[in-house]
């Protein structure tokens, strides 16, 4: 026989999920078996009928046979064989009469009383110690919730005697039933088997019986199943018996423990607590904003996973991730005037998870073991070796503290240490095999550089550069929604780029530190799952580099050429530009340097040859012949449009054919 699931009654105190899951499931077994008896019984009440049925129609048809005889034909009474013959057949009906009744009593008694006892006395069962189950499992969360309720300043010793008390009578009133519910659920795998087979049994000898007079053949066929389901049946049975006993033992010697087992905190003063613990499991309260100001606490089954604390509700099949515990710091606190309370902060201190344990133990392990996982000890070749090095370290994190700034310093400063050690360590390792463009890329570009993703206009440069000194429509509406043009200019291109992001450098010595400003900017974009960039169009001019709103032909932002240090495509991805701009206001100082990456519909070979165009004729306008020369050496392109634009004009006249000679398209 194969072997058959039960549940552990060793785990009915702990109730964890697990047993929990497990346990529903055995109860999803019991209910689909309870409609699956309902069906079966149906259908067996219907043989039963049948049978019945035809006890009264064998029984009718011997009368009927037997009434031929007086029957008054008007060609006459009839042959008198036949007459004899129906006599005969009637007596045979009549013998088998007495054969359907014995059958169908013999069917109430073996195939359809079985099964109803069955339904009304083992399912039944069940049921009742579910409904009882969840009435003591409700009452001991109820008494539960009064005991963590319990104050920790004034505390009341008759008070507190008083809830412990009724949490021992709840729990081990849950224990009684869970054990009671547990072992019904067990006997129930057993008894279903018996269920299942023994109506058929009583159905298929009653059958047999009916037709061993005149069926030799039919009971020939079951005589070797029917003793194989017999023996069957007695040695279910003698599992089920012996399963009984063992059941009955364990569930004594279960509830013939101390009292420590079902009150919380028994011994608090003496308790063992291992501070060497990497993994932890058990009921803790977690608090919860509801409000502004209002504030929840639910009692949850937390553990850890690796380096993270895990929560897992009762009835869930898997636990979810709470926080990351790399890193973190634990530390006791005083909240709402709660006992056993800790607080778990993330390395940047912005998050905060406050957890409430049921007793001094567990409060204090629980501390432990994730000061020990916050510092990666479960990663090392023997964590519990370093794990009794840091215990001092975790004795420390059990004792309250007042102020968690000082608290948070601390950690955060024994993090960075072990950081700072664990770098020069794999710097000593791998110091021959770094490149010279990796160390480049630190120099040019600080770690942790932010990266904006998105073009942000001050205010000061949408004045000076779209209003001058009168105010702006707050809706982005102008009066003339044409590009102021700059006196003066003598080039003007415009081309279609999309924003990518830009960023603070550290220096403009090389085109590398575009380079690196394009990885990280697109390396970000692919982390954080950005793909939304802006539309723009840039406009190249001989003094400034603008990049205009293209619907409201508003300037967001403005560089002159001359702060525009270096300039550059991609290597690869010629649709890649970047260029470097100084800060005028800030030339003394070190970071006054900014990377932009943008991407353009075309070759940023061409926007690079603008911008250099552009500066070339900032400088070649001071002395004409050099400008004069600078316009003879511009070299034709094959797509693209350049223009010239020249203001100093004769007189009105002459306007329209100086345009005309200075306007140059390829």
């Amino acid at each position: 026989m194969p072997a058959v699931d039960r549940l552990l009654l060793e785990e009915a105190l702990q109730d964890s999920p697990q047993t929990r899951s497990l346990l529903s499931v055995f109860e999803e077994d019991a209910g689909t078996l309870t409609e699956y008896t309902n069906q079966l019984l149906q259908a067996m009440q219907r043989v039963y009928g049948a049978q019945n049925e035809m006890c009264l129609a064998t029984q009718q048809l011997s009368k009927q046979l037997l009434a031929y005889e007086q029957q008054n034909f008007a060609l006459g009474r009839g042959d008198a064989e036949v007459i004899s013959t129906l006599q005969y057949f009637a007596k045979v009906v009549d013998e088998l009469n007495i054969l359907y009744t014995e059958l169908a009593k013999q069917l109430a008694d073996t195939m359809v009383l079985p099964i109803i006892q069955f339904r009304e006395k083992d399912l039944t069962e069940v049921s009742t110690l579910k409904d009882v189950f969840v009435l003591a499992s409700n009452e001991h969360d109820i008494s539960m919730a009064k005991y963590s309720r319990l104050p920790k300043r004034r505390e009341n010793e008759k008070l507190k005697a008083e809830i412990a008390k009724e949490v021992a009578n709840a729990r081990r009133k849950q224990h009684l039933s869970s054990l009671q519910h547990y072992c019904a659920l067990n006997a129930l795998q057993y008894r279903k088997r018996i269920a299942m087979m023994e109506p058929m049994l009583g159905y298929t000898q009653g059958q047999i019986q009916f037709f061993k007079k005149g069926a030799d053949i039919f009971s020939k066929r079951m005589d070797g199943v029917l003793p194989s389901v017999s023996n069957m049946i007695q040695s279910i049975q003698q599992e089920l018996d012996t399963e009984a006993d063992a059941m009955r033992v364990s569930q004594q010697d279960l509830l013939s423990g101390s009292e420590s087992v079902y009150t919380p905190d028994f011994d608090a003063a003496s308790a063992v607590i291992n501070r060497n613990l990497i993994q932890k499991a058990g009921y803790l309260n977690i608090r919860s904003k509801t409000g502004l100001v209002t504030t929840s606490w639910e009692r949850l089954y937390f553990f850890t996973q690796g380096g993270n604390l895990m929560c897992q509700p009762r009835g869930a099949v898997a636990g979810g991730l709470i926080l990351d515990l790399d890193n973190c710091s634990v530390m006791a606190v005083d909240c709402e005037d709660r006992r056993y309370c800790f607080q778990i902060t993330s390395p940047t201190g912005k998050s905060n998870t406050i957890l409430q344990a049921e007793g001094k133990k567990e409060y204090e392990e629980w501390i432990c073991t994730i000061n020990n996982i916050s510092r990666q000890i479960y990663l090392t070749d023997n964590p519990e070796a370093v794990a009794i090095k840091l215990n001092q370290t975790a004795q420390e994190a059990v004792t309250p503290v007042t102020s968690f700034e000082k608290r948070h310093e601390n950690v955060t400063t024994s993090v960075s240490t072990c950081s700072e050690r664990r770098m020069e360590l794999e710097k000593d390792e791998k110091a021959v095999q770094d490149s010279l463009d990796e160390l480049d890329s630190v120099q040019l570009i600080a770690p942790g550089t932010p990266i904006q993703f998105d073009i942000v206009l001050p205010p000061s440069e949408f004045l000076d550069h779209n209003r001058g000194s009168r105010r702006t429509n707050p809706f982005g509406e102008s009066e003339d929604q044409k590009i102021p043009e700059e006196d003066g200019s003598l080039l003007q291109q415009m081309f279609l780029v999309n924003f990518l992001g830009s960023m603070a450098v550290k220096s403009d010595a090389s085109i590398k530190v575009i380079y690196e400003a394009m990885r990280q900017v697109l390396a970000a974009r692919a982390i954080h799952n950005i793909f939304r960039t802006t539309e723009s169009h840039l406009m190249v001019t001989s003094k400034t580099l603008r990049l205009i709103d293209p619907q409201t032909q508003v300037t967001r932002a403005c560089f002159e050429l001359e702060n525009i240090t270096q300039f550059t495509a991609h290597q690869d991805n010629k649709r890649l530009i970047g260029f470097v701009v100084r800060d005028p206001d800030s030339y003394e100082l070190e970071n006054s340097f900014s990377a932009y990456v943008l991407e353009s519909n075309t070759d940023g070979e061409k926007i690079c040859y603008a911008i250099n165009l552009g500066k070339e004729l900032t400088k070649a306008q001071k002395n004409p012949d050099a400008l004069a020369q600078l316009m003879m050496s511009i070299p034709l392109t094959n797509d693209g449009k350049f223009m010239l634009l020249n203001n100093h004009t004769e007189d009105k006249d002459n306007a329209n054919e100086g345009a005309e000679a200075v306007e140059s398209e390829a």
